[in-house]
């Protein structure tokens, strides 16, 4: 069993900065692709970004430039920094582990085993 703990959401002003974490215990993440979603009300979650046991990384087309993921070992974490953030990126934001597909299906939800409760990020005009 994987649990998984988003911190580091907030409200922010269009074009500001935050930066997401999400602890993990359970497992180590070392062998463990790990994976940013959000969410709307009403929608379906949405991929944002994934990265590899390798430190490989895909991004979603809608953030790509103004996102990064990263992982810390040491500390069994990932990160998610976001830069230059916009009203659409308003969402609640959830951190996955456990890519039980092929790489290919990273950003389909189901293809995730574990998900944590999720961090809230308004961004206002």
């Amino acid at each position: 069993q994987v649990r998984l703990v988003e911190s580091g959401g907030g409200t922010v002003q269009a074009g500001d900065s935050l930066r997401l974490s999400c602890a993990a215990s359970g497992r180590t993440i070392t062998t463990t692709a790990m994976a940013w979603f959000r969410q709307v009300p009403g929608k379906e979650r949405e991929f944002v970004a994934a990265s590899r046991t390798s430190g490989a990384t895909i991004y979603a087309d809608s953030i790509k430039g103004r996102f990064t993921i990263s992982r810390d070992n040491t500390k069994n974490a990932i990160y998610l920094e976001m830069y230059n953030l916009q009203p659409e990126d308003t969402a609640m934001y959830y951190c996955a582990a456990l890519l039980v597909g092929g790489w290919g299906s990273t950003s389909s939800a189901g293809s995730w085993q574990y998900w944590g409760q999720g961090a809230q990020v308004a961004v206002s005009t």
